[in-house]
């Protein structure tokens, strides 16, 4: 996958903003990454755009800048000159998506239609943008697109929010989504970064959607881990599971039959996607064992362990 958009990948929702006045764009962006959203889309519906694009290149580096609405060749010119590292259009315009493909940068053009998605496919993209996404039938037009176009892949942006956008992330052909609910324009206009961080970081809680899945038990032996699962299932009437080198009590406590990753036993935390996770974990310093990971039959990472324990026991991260 592009560098570029395993990025965008990774960080799972891609704020959609238009800046009206340069001076906004570097505060906003910081306000962004605190938020735990180190990426935009600026548009280039407003005159502010290429300099908010050229500034945020700039003055903060570990942001991810694109430009958006891009109509024309000059304008793709004009974004990427200014530092743009990817190029969004709201349609599908042969000539501009096949100009920006053969400068080398990554376009996603805007289609909503089985014909718009084939031109791009024949143009050698298997990621597009989807918009406006609610209004043209929303996850479900995906989920029923996925089955003849089994290796293409969106970006869906319109009618997007923090209550809809799991029903998008949650299906695996959804790369991220594009945010405009992220930086209202009564927001920047007003200054408000400390309300602008919030939302991204209410979103990206809501993207992850971190639970407790069970509490593992480190056992002397066998014999310790079955009595110890059996007198949980007792108490609290949960069903007994025996399994290979462990015994569950429910889906709550795993004793393990011979001592594994940590002092006391281990923690396994739930997420909606663990590769995700694993990046906006390590945002915040968070690193893993990567001799630990487990993946699926498509290289998705199904389990790993954080390299620090808390308070003597071990932490992995299941996917959900």
């Amino acid at each position: 996958m592009n560098d570029v958009l395993q990025q965008i990948s990774n960080i799972g929702i891609i704020p959609v903003i238009a800046i009206e006045d340069a001076e906004q764009a570097v505060p906003l962006a910081r306000a962004l990454v605190a938020g735990g959203l180190p990426a935009a889309e600026v548009t280039f519906r407003t005159a502010a755009g290429e300099e908010a694009i050229r500034r945020i290149a700039k003055e903060v580096p570990e942001m991810l800048v694109g430009a958006g609405t891009v109509l024309t060749k000059e304008q793709a010119d004009r974004a990427l000159a200014a530092g743009a590292q990817f190029i969004v259009s709201p349609g599908f315009n042969p000539e501009v998506t096949r100009y920006v493909i053969e400068k080398g940068a990554l376009m996603m053009p805007g289609t909503a239609t089985p014909g718009e998605m084939e031109q791009a496919m024949s143009m050698g993209l298997d990621v597009v943008k989807f918009f406006p996404a609610e209004q043209n039938g929303g996850v479900a037009k995906l989920k029923a697109l996925a089955g003849p176009y089994t290796n293409l892949r969106w970006m869906p942006t319109g009618g997007v929010n923090t209550k809809n956008m799991m029903d998008y992330l949650g299906f695996d052909k959804i790369v991220a989504c594009g945010g405009t609910w992220v930086g209202k324009k009564d927001l920047i206009n007003g200054q408000k970064w400390d309300e602008i961080t919030a939302i991204c970081k209410d979103a990206v809680k809501t993207m992850l959607g971190f639970e407790l899945r069970h509490v593992g038990i480190n056992c002397a032996d066998e014999a310790e881990a079955e009595r110890t699962a059996q007198m949980f299932s007792t108490v609290f009437g949960w069903e007994y599971k025996p399994g290979n080198s462990s015994v569950f009590s429910g889906t709550a406590v795993e004793c393990m039959k011979t001592p594994y990753l940590g002092e006391r036993g281990h923690i396994a935390v739930g997420t909606n996607n663990v590769d995700r996770a694993m990046y906006h974990l390590g945002l915040h310093g968070i690193t893993f064992d990567e001799s630990t990971r487990k993946t699926d039959a498509k290289g998705k990472t199904k389990a790993i362990y954080l390299k620090d324990s808390f308070c003597g026991f071990a932490v992995h991260l299941v996917q959900k």
